[in-house]
């Protein structure tokens, strides 16, 4: 799922509110999208589909990057005590850039970024795509297994760590026989491997960027279809799969965060702004990962080429939001659920001025219809928005906000213009009627071209330029979408999705264990958290805390049950021996 970025339009309420709405989601699409304006669509072929694409979107990344550079001097990135400019980012991209052709970098190699959102994440990303490579971000809360996991599969020829990340690597690095170099960034020792570099060698300190060499970018041609990045999703089979996406793919999200804007006030029956120069910078708490679709596609990308404020945490703390949200005159906030309820609840909230606030937005994971009506109780200038997407669309394909999100709070929204979604039977042979509950598929400009090395996956998945999402849900008659469940089995803790199985092959390791289900327990902030059931072998004995030990030394923290309960027989099976999933929840409702 998505959040919406800071360039959404804003939407303060008109003084006197007509009947919502004012005009059909059809209507509104038909005008922001028609020929001669700023969101207007072509149809062009891309691999010999015939797809619907923004006409105006920016070709690729690199362009996204020059075109971010005018906006000079104003901030672009905060953390901590540390600041960059536009101009300052871009002179460290390019310094970075030119780093890595001279190392050898060309177009489609693969180069991985493994940090927590630091002000070097960008930079490494952008110096990447400025010369044509594959970003490949890796989950900077995978294990040292799971990394080397990511580098090996991916090929990947370089890697940016920071110095957490390095320490989990270190004795992995033997294995990843494709590495030529690494940059690792922050609290690093002096280091003697021959493949090392301290990054800030390269770029210097965050502060000192707008001090570095006035220097163009190099000089390499990138174009829309162009491979740009491979985020990895969580696989069915155990072992995550890279989403290959191109430069379009991530593009589009510019398009869809503006036109959204702009649809909320044709909704309301006004004009949509025009844009204006002279006001106040919009600025993001950026509190999703950079390593997320979402973080770098829907927040990241828009921000910078909008001229926007990108406010990071060291860590994710409701206290220090509110004082950046107070100090750096935050417009956005969100990122999941659970972050829009503790900026809701926390008991501190009111010893602040959160008054700049104007968008709660967020996606991810499941959320109540309540925290709707929360967001507008508590922020009364900011309009809450939602929205659907997964790494296999590069994040945004639904978007919902303001007065339509209050309407249908159970709602991820209507498809952006460019894409389509239907419903189709789980068996994939035939599409359902407007209100029937199938399994979504979505096809547009924003879905990637294949798993990485995977064609069995990607032949499972990808038909006809649709993607087979694996959520099921039911559109309603005006198109709007609402996801019921999900067809795969697989969880979403605070937007992170958990693969039951990968979870379920560790338990099934330990000796003890000899059956293992992985289920979802509600939670209020989270969505859900995971629950196991398991059942051990005759004569064998484990404790719970035991077997989270035991997951927790193979897999990252967010995929450890929180909860383990033995079954003392066999795991309940339909007929055809699928554990009845349904039936395991139920030991987890607190009676």
């Amino acid at each position: 799922m998505s959040d919406a970025p800071a360039t959404a339009a804003p939407t303060s309420s008109p003084a006197a509110v007509p009947a919502w709405p004012a005009m059909s989601i059809a209507q509104a699409h038909s005008l922001l999208t028609a020929p001669g304006v700023m969101f207007e669509m072509e149809e062009i072929e891309i691999a010999g589909i015939v797809t619907r694409v923004w006409k105006n979107a920016p070709p690729s990344l690199r362009d996204i990057l020059l075109v971010g550079r005018a906006h000079g001097e104003k901030v672009f990135l905060v953390y901590e005590d540390e600041r960059a400019t536009f101009e300052g980012f871009f002179r460290a991209v390019s310094a970075f850039a030119h780093e890595l052709q001279a190392k050898g970098v060309k177009k489609g190699d693969r180069v991985a970024i493994v940090m927590r959102n630091l002000p070097e994440w960008p930079v490494a990303f952008y110096a990447i795509e400025a010369l044509g490579g594959i970003a490949t971000p890796l989950n900077a809360w995978w294990t040292g297994p799971e990394l080397e996991y990511g580098l090996i599969d991916s090929g990947a020829t370089m890697a940016i760590l920071d110095a957490e990340r390095l320490e989990r690597l270190s004795e992995h690095l033997h294995n990843c026989k494709d590495l030529k170099a690494i940059y690792v960034s922050r609290d690093v020792e002096e280091i003697s491997h021959p493949l090392i570099t301290k990054l800030e060698s390269i770029i210097g300190p965050t502060n000192s960027w707008s001090s570095l060499p006035d220097r163009e970018l190099p000089d390499v041609a990138v174009f829309p279809e162009d491979p740009a990045t491979i985020f990895y999703t969580s696989g069915t089979t155990g072992k995550p799969k890279g989403a290959l996406a191109t430069n379009r793919n991530i593009t589009s999200n510019i398009m869809a965060a503006g036109c959204a804007g702009a649809r909320t006030f044709l909704r309301r029956g006004e004009a949509p702004p025009a844009p204006d120069p002279t006001a106040m910078q919009r600025a993001s708490l950026i509190s999703v990962p950079f390593f997320h679709a979402t973080g770098c596609f829907a927040v990241l990308n828009p921000s910078l080429f909008a001229g926007a404020k990108l406010v990071m945490l060291h860590k994710w703390d409701p206290v220090r939001a509110f004082e950046l949200i107070e100090r750096e005159k935050v417009t956005s906030a969100g990122g999941v659920p659970t972050i829009a309820w503790q900026l809701i609840e926390h008991p501190l909230r009111k010893n602040y001025d959160l008054s700049s606030l104007e968008s709660v937005a967020y996606g991810g994971a499941p959320s109540a219809p309540e925290l709707v009506r929360k967001i507008v109780e508590t922020f009364p200038k900011s309009q809450p928005g939602n929205g659907w997407g997964m790494t296999e669309t590069s994040a945004t394909a639904t978007t919902h906000g303001a007065e339509d999100y209050q309407h249908r709070p159970d709602s991820c929204g209507p498809a952006v213009p460019v894409t389509d979604l239907k419903i189709m039977t789980v068996e994939g042979d035939r599409e359902l009627p407007v209100g029937e509950v199938g399994e979504l598929w979505c096809r547009g400009p924003q879905v990637v071209r294949e798993y990485w090395n995977k064609p069995e996956a990607t032949a499972q998945t990808f038909v006809d330029g649709w993607v087979k999402t694996g959520d099921l849900a039911r559109l309603d008659p005006e198109g709007f979408c609402y996801i019921i469940d999900r067809a795969k089995d697989m969880l979403i803790r605070g937007g992170e999705n958990i693969y039951c199985i990968e979870v379920e092959n560790v338990l099934y390791d330990h000796p003890a264990v000899m059956d293992a289900a992985l289920v979802g327990i509600p939670h209020k902030q989270l969505g859900e958290e995971p629950g196991a059931v398991v059942t051990l072998k005759p004569g064998a004995t484990a404790t719970e805390a035991e077997l989270r030990a035991f997951v927790a030394e193979r897999l990252a923290a967010f995929k450890v049950p929180v909860k383990v309960v033995f079954w003392h027989e066999t795991l309940p099976r339909n007929a055809n021996g699928k554990i009845m999933k349904n039936e395991l929840k139920k030991v987890f409702v607190e009676g």
